[in-house]
């Protein structure tokens, strides 16, 4: 007699991603949106929280050791620069990509953008944007502390990859605290997946409130410019990503989006980069990709590659213009593609960040960033889409680095089979 087959975790996700929807709606529709929205944020999103909670908990952990483990395993420090140029490289081109794509598809659609005004409680404060070597500068700790205290990441992997070439050129003396961190790399993934266990019930949670708490208003005035958001993430991901992993890493496209639904899934209902690293790591290794490469490559992409969050600065800087009544000049939508790759590069792998980064986009074209305001409401909605393409960006380049350092595309791992009972 053979045993039944159990369900992968991205089957469990997609169960509980589609369970919370259809509360969520089912709420919605009982007690109204204003009832829902108090309901789920009291008793679900708590829930929800707890697991993003736990994940950004051991995501700080994960990318010290993962990085550092690496670079050591790597045992050649110019192995780390090599791969290092080419994963920055990738992110650099496909965001100056995701830029133009963005602009375009806001230009098709600048037409039909509706004239709003401030929604009623929807004022946003803007933070004042930090210059391009205010941001520069930041990356580099000035103690080693506090970037673990604050989970500045940019600065954890400075962290990570100083200490690592620090073990790397010791070597023989190196060899304890290599050790060492081998061994807290294996015992913080192995936390890690049992954290991950929980994915089901964190996305049911966190979806059941995004649906209860915004209802229909998708499809109101500021549909539209939702619509050309998620127009230009599904561009971005045909034309970019499903060439680069074919063409560059040699890998099927349909074995590479099979791989990667659970991390996309978990990357849509928690909008955050940085938590959903845990899954996108277990994606990569699935794929076959070599170990020190998505150690190195996810927790950098997670970080830097945000090509979702440029697509949306472009998008959201056309439409709020339109908006206001300003026509913005080649000149200055020449100034949003670079001001929006130098901010997506800047913005933090956590919920929301996008939005603060928008500021230096508009004040960058003389628009007022007080206007976030007019999509302020909605942007939750932009950052689930925003935040996936995020997250098949960084696997797309571990697999194309794959490439370019082994001369051959990465092999899956096939998962043993069920044995029929004896």
């Amino acid at each position: 007699m053979q045993e039944k087959k159990k369900l992968s975790l991205g089957a469990w996700i997609l169960i509980g991603m589609g369970c919370g929807i259809v509360v969520g709606a089912i709420l919605w529709a009982a007690l109204g949106s204003e009832a829902a929205t108090g309901f789920t944020a009291t008793y679900l999103k708590p829930i929800g929280d707890i697991f993003v909670n736990l994940l950004k908990f051991i995501v700080v952990p994960l990318v010290l050791f993962s990085i550092m483990e690496g670079v050591i395993s790597m045992n050649d420090i110019r192995k780390v620069g090599k791969i290092g140029w080419k994963t920055i490289a990738y992110f650099l081109v496909t965001t100056a990509i995701a830029c133009v794509i963005g602009l375009v598809i806001a230009a098709l659609f600048k037409g039909s953008f509706p004239v709003l005004s401030l929604a009623e409680g929807a004022e946003y404060q803007a933070k004042e944007p930090e210059g391009i070597m205010t941001v520069i500068s930041n990356i580099f700790p000035n103690n080693a502390i506090s970037p673990f205290l604050n989970s500045t990441m940019l600065q954890i992997i400075v962290v990570a990859i100083a200490f690592g070439c620090g073990i790397l050129v010791a070597g023989e003396k190196g060899k304890p605290a290599a050790d060492f961190v081998m061994s807290m790399n294996e015992v913080t993934q192995k936390v890690m997946s049992f954290i991950l266990k929980l994915t089901p019930f964190g996305v049911f949670c966190l979806m059941a409130w995004v649906v209860a708490a915004q209802g229909p208003k998708i499809l109101g005035s500021l549909g539209l410019v939702l619509l050309a958001a998620y127009i230009g993430y599904i561009l971005h991901v045909v034309l970019v990503y499903t060439v680069s992993v074919k063409a560059i890493g040699g890998f099927s496209p349909a074995k590479f989006f099979k791989l990667i639904t659970p991390a996309a899934i978990f990357a849509f209902t928690s909008t955050s980069s940085v938590a959903t690293l845990p899954v996108s790591k277990e994606s990569c290794d699935e794929m076959g990709v070599d170990n020190e490469i998505s150690s190195f490559v996810l927790p950098l992409g997670a970080t830097v590659n945000m090509d979702g969050t440029a697509i949306y600065q472009c998008v959201a800087a056309v439409f709020l213009a339109k908006c206001i009544g300003i026509d913005l000049s080649f000149t200055q939508m020449a100034m949003i593609v670079v001001t929006a790759t130098l901010a997506s590069i800047g913005t933090a792998g956590t919920s929301g960040a996008g939005m603060i980064m928008l500021a230096m986009v508009l004040e960058s074209v003389g628009i007022d960033p007080v206007y976030i305001g007019i999509i302020y409401g909605i942007d939750r909605l932009f950052d689930m889409g925003r935040t996936t393409l995020n997250i098949i960006g960084d696997c797309s380049c571990a697999v194309c680095v794959h490439k370019w350092e082994h001369g051959a595309a990465p092999v899956p791992v096939e998962k043993a089979e069920t044995k029929p009972a004896a």
